[in-house]
């Protein structure tokens, strides 16, 4: 069964058994989560979209830890004016397990 769930403001494509990173959650590690907007349910071949979300669907996962992402650097430069500006940025990303998807 897959589905796409929109967690945290984005949509994601996800199956059972997947581990995904997503944008910080306010959950600590080993704790069950539930997202319940479910937008597309694709079951073998029947599929079901939401308008906006599928009535019933959830998505169930475990949380499996916090983390920062790759440094960005962010880099001005205006030639010829002695303007230079170095600036960095981690984000910080929530690890889960997608335990189940029931409709």
């Amino acid at each position: 069964m897959i589905a796409i769930v929109t967690i945290a403001g984005q949509q994601f494509k996800v199956s059972e058994g997947q581990e995904i990173f997503v944008h910080q959650l306010e959950a600590e590690q080993g704790d069950a989560i539930k997202f319940d907007q479910v937008n597309v349910l694709i079951n073998g071949a029947s599929t079901t979209v939401g308008m906006p979300v599928v009535s019933g669907a959830t998505v169930s996962a475990t949380v499996l830890g916090n983390q920062k992402g790759d440094k960005v650097i962010v880099f001005k430069k205006k030639r010829r004016k002695g303007y230079v500006k170095k600036n960095g940025h981690r984000q910080s990303f929530t690890k889960i397990k997608i335990d189940s998807i029931s409709a």
